[in-house]
């Protein structure tokens, strides 16, 4: 089986208020509970802003540290989740319900080669 990257990409700026978060974290929760029934899930993780990003780039033997994200946006990865699909489609579904349970777009991504077991 495949694994696919399910990358979750969300506005930037503050925490939406409890009446936008609580109903968003409730269907995002519920999502996962699925998913680990149906044996797809294999991690997930929401990250800190953009702005604790810090990006290293190695060119000539010289290594070039920065902070902040590579690029800059109105949208970041704020969280992710890495799933185990037969095919691109199921994962497509996975990725479309996860955008229907956290409101964001979700970008749907395969890794080279097979999953084990």
């Amino acid at each position: 089986m495949k694994q696919y990257l399910l990358s979750i990409y969300q506005p930037d700026g503050g925490t939406p208020p409890p009446e936008v978060l609580e109903p968003v974290m409730r269907d995002v929760e519920a999502l996962d509970r699925e998913l680990r029934a149906a044996g797809a899930w294999v991690f997930a993780g929401g990250l800190h802003a953009p702005e604790t990003a810090t990006v290293v780039r190695a060119r000539d033997g010289e290594t070039l540290v920065t902070d902040g994200p590579y690029i800059e946006g109105k949208e970041h990865i704020g969280g992710f989740t890495i799933i185990k699909a037969p095919d691109l489609d199921a994962a497509l579904e996975w990725g479309r319900r996860l955008s229907e349970a956290t409101t964001l777009p979700i970008e749907v991504r395969p890794f080279h080669g097979e999953a084990e077991g």
